[in-house]
């Protein structure tokens, strides 16, 4: 194997590539340290994405430099990079753009089959709720919704909001009529529910249009649950 930094990146670190000039690079999200992917890089792919900030590779199945996100525009900002212990293995922390597998999801570790038999996530769907929503921000498509949002700026995505609270709590009080009615609450239960998501969606719009995420908020949430 050949070690050595990439040329042209006087502050690449000491890589041991193999035999094929490869080094594997596993790709973790800084946000909460999730393993997005894995891949390969090269010298020139080191070099490229410590001079433009975001993760190139090296393709072997197609032989050639890439840019993640080249066409997709869900690219991989580069936060930190370090080697392993023996220098033969990448950690590349990232902020990323948009879903980073090619079929959509957050993670390529994020297994779609035998859903069934998977604990409901919970709260951690709302990672890949956010991924489409930043993807939004950096590329606008034609006829999205977010697109649309976004595009009025803070008025109207603050103005959705506001309406969305209002419905919650409308909604919230009709559950409440029809509990102490003692009727069946399955509809007022799925309004409710509806626009509880509603409020959700456009509250994360708001704050990727202010240029927040949701780290920010859960980061204020855990600071005050410790008081």
């Amino acid at each position: 194997m050949t070690t050595g930094p990439a040329p042209g990146a006087a502050d690449a670190p000491a890589v041991a590539y193999g035999a094929d000039g490869l080094v594997p690079a596993v790709v973790q999200d800084r946000a909460d340290g999730r393993i997005l992917m894995v891949a390969y890089m090269d010298s020139e792919a080191l070099a490229a994405t410590l001079a433009t900030g975001e993760v190139h590779f090296r393709s072997r199945s197609r032989d050639r430099l890439w840019r993640k996100g080249e066409t997709s525009g869900n690219v991989l900002r580069l936060v930190d990079l370090a080697t392993d212990c023996d220098g033969d293995a990448l950690l590349i922390t990232v902020d990323p753009v948009g879903p980073t597998c090619h079929r959509g999801t957050r993670s390529c570790f994020d297994a779609d089959q035998n859903l069934a038999e998977k604990p409901d996530p919970g709260f951690a769907w709302l990672d890949t709720l956010w991924a489409t929503i930043a993807s939004r921000l950096e590329v606008r498509p034609t006829g999205s919704y977010t697109t649309t949002l976004l595009a009025g700026g803070v008025d109207a995505v603050g103005r959705k909001v506001t309406e969305e609270a209002t419905e919650v709590l409308l909604a919230a009080k009709d559950d409440a009529v029809a509990e102490a009615a003692q009727v069946d609450r399955t509809h007022t239960n799925a309004a409710l529910v509806g626009e509880v998501a509603d409020l959700v969606f456009h509250t994360l719009v708001l704050l990727g249009e202010r240029g927040l995420s949701p780290a920010a908020v859960i980061a204020t949430l855990r600071d005050r649950h410790k008081t």
